[in-house]
This record gives C-alpha cells, structure tokens and sequence, in this order.
C-alpha cells in the first residue's frame, strides 16, 4: 500500500508529464503540486516508487517519467470522480445529430472529430450483430455455385457476402429461400431464429439440405463477424505530438492502423458492455501497443452496439479524452435506437 503522500507524488509526475512531455524533477514537484514538501523529500520519494515501479529515469541527472502502473493508478483515481466535458462537445452534438446518412457514416464522421479534438487516433466499430432484427434476406445467383448474400438490417444497415453452396440451386429455389428466411426472422433477433431456419431446411428440404444448411451457416458467420466494420480518424494528427516525433514509433503506429481486421478484434476484444475500458501500455498484450493505450466507450441500441475510442501515447490526457467519449457514445445510444 503507498502512503497518502507516495499517492500525492505519483499523481503530481503524472499530471506534470501529461502537460509537458518532460521527465519530473523533485523541484518541480515540490513548487507547484506539494509545496509542504521539501525537494529532498520528494526525491526520496520518488526513488522509493521508482523501486516499486511506477517511475523510471531516463538518464541519470533527468527527472522521472511514470510507467503503465503510475498511469493506471492515475486513470482508476480519474474514474472515482466526477468527470466535465470540454465546451465544445455540445457543438459536436450538434453536428453528429444533423448528419441523417445513417449510422455508418456517422461513425465515420465521429471518428475523424475524435482524432481532430485530441490530436490522437479516432475508432469506431459496429459490433456484435448477433442481436440484431433482419429486414429482408436476399439470395442472387451469380453463376454455377456461387451466390451473392444481402441481408438488409434493421435501420437499412446492409451486409453483402459472395458465397459458395455445395450444389447449384434455380434463382427460383434461392427466392423462395429468401422470402422464407425473412418471413421467420420477421420481429426477432438472428440469435432467435437461426435455430427455428435449421428446423425448416431439415424439415421442408430434405432434398437441399445440405445447400440450405450451408446458406445459413453463411449468413451466421456474416452477422456475427465481430467489429464487422472498422472506422478510423485523425492519424495524422498524431505527427504533432512529441511522443510520436521519433520515426519508429510513428511507423508502429501506422503499421497498427493497416491491419485494420486486427485492430478491429483488438477493440472488441478490450472493450466492455457498459462503462469505460482504458488499456495502458504494458497491459496491452499485442506488441505494437506497449507504448500507446486504448480507451474505449460502448454506446448501445435495442439491436447494434458501437464501440467509440481512442489510441493515443501514454501520456495521453485520459480525463479530456474518457470526458468526450463519455458524451459522444451517450448521444449516439439515442441514433442506435432509432
């Protein structure tokens, strides 16, 4: 356990280096966060919690920077508060609530306003598709065994998928598949119904079973693709950053950026139901994350879920970022409803 003024210490170096970029020195510390303190004291201090690691030194005669386990303990104390927007959030709002493109392109406008708003990488993903209500189900043949799959979601989101069927079917058989598939999933969620279709194609299809079995197996791994869709914004804006002015690290970043299905797994896979997931550093368990964290806000409907984030350096500043996630995911909750 830290004492009450070990604690004092590690959130003064931390705020101090979110601020400025710069190592904290026991002066700084002592004039402008714990003027009771001695700068002898501080130091002190400071060598005790870099032996229990939450500081390091990046040279000899330079202050301390925190590690992943001063930040958590800085992030989890940010989350016991009470936590105010910036001003320009209600703009924002404004703005998101204009666009009527539906909620693809909105999650792509949010994601390019998060990364302008905080210098850091905007996300967004629509995930989680289990729940989702099907509006209509189409099957298109486009030649010998290969069939183009639509299946238009509730709201008018569309998913498309070329796929392969053991044998051939007429376009008539695939319509007819079709309009039985949407008149049994009519009012309910695909988790619901996709045991009910096995029934019908087992029971009614005998002859096609296999074909049929295979369209729903097809149509269960298009819904239920986690993070299906991916939206990323403000890149560029990381280059402003010091963090980010040492090439290598820009490079990771951007090579992140690119694997665009893995990110996409690593949001679903970091994020949470309800509430704020913050990711720091070394509890990253991909590589190319040691030096950056993730945040995360899950705003919900009756059938979609989104996922809003941030990928920034360490010393990204949690509390304006967690502050506008916070207020943008709860917006979206309304859009996602309707």
């Amino acid at each position: 356990m830290l004492t009450e003024r070990q604690l004092e210490v590690v959130f003064s170096v931390v705020y101090e280096y979110i601020q400025t970029g710069e190592p904290a020195g026991s002066r700084t510390i002592s004039k402008k966060y714990l003027r009771g303190c001695s700068p002898a004291t501080i130091r002190n201090e400071m060598a005790d919690l870099e032996e229990m690691g939450y500081f390091y030194q990046p040279h000899t005669s330079a202050g301390r920077q925190p590690t992943s386990k001063a930040y958590r303990l800085y992030v989890d104390a940010i989350m016991q508060r009470r936590r105010t927007a910036p001003a320009e959030t209600e703009k924002w709002k404004r703005e998101i609530g204009e666009r009527k493109q539906g909620i693809e392109s909105i999650l792509t406008y949010v994601s390019r306003l998060l990364g302008q708003a905080t210098n850091y990488v905007g996300v967004a993903a629509l995930s989680a598709l289990e729940e989702v209500q099907i509006q209509r189900v189409s099957f298109l043949r486009l030649g010998g065994n290969t069939v183009l799959l639509l299946i238009v979601l509730e709201g008018g989101l569309v998913h498309h998928s070329n796929i392969q069927l053991p044998c051939e079917l007429s376009q008539d058989m695939l319509d007819e598949l079709g309009r039985r598939i949407t008149t049994i999933a009519e009012g309910h969620s695909w988790s619901e119904v996709r045991d009910v279709l096995f029934r019908y194609v087992l029971d009614g299809l005998e002859r096609v079973w296999d074909t049929c079995r295979e369209a729903i197996v097809q149509m269960d791994a298009l819904l239920n693709r986690r993070s299906s869709r991916l939206f990323i914004g403000g890149a560029q804006h990381i280059l402003s950053l010091p963090d980010f002015q040492d090439i290598g690290k820009f490079q990771t970043v951007l090579s992140l950026l690119e694997q665009e299905q893995a990110l996409a797994e690593m949001v679903e896979r970091y994020s949470v139901k309800q509430g704020v997931s913050v990711t720091i550093g070394d509890e990253n368990t991909e590589e190319d994350m040691k030096q950056l964290s993730l945040v995360l806000v899950p705003a919900s409907g009756q059938s979609r879920r989104a996922i809003l984030g941030l990928i920034g350096p360490l010393r990204m500043d949690y509390e304006k970022s967690i502050a506008i996630l916070e207020t943008l995911a709860e917006d979206l909750d309304d859009m996602l409803v309707q």
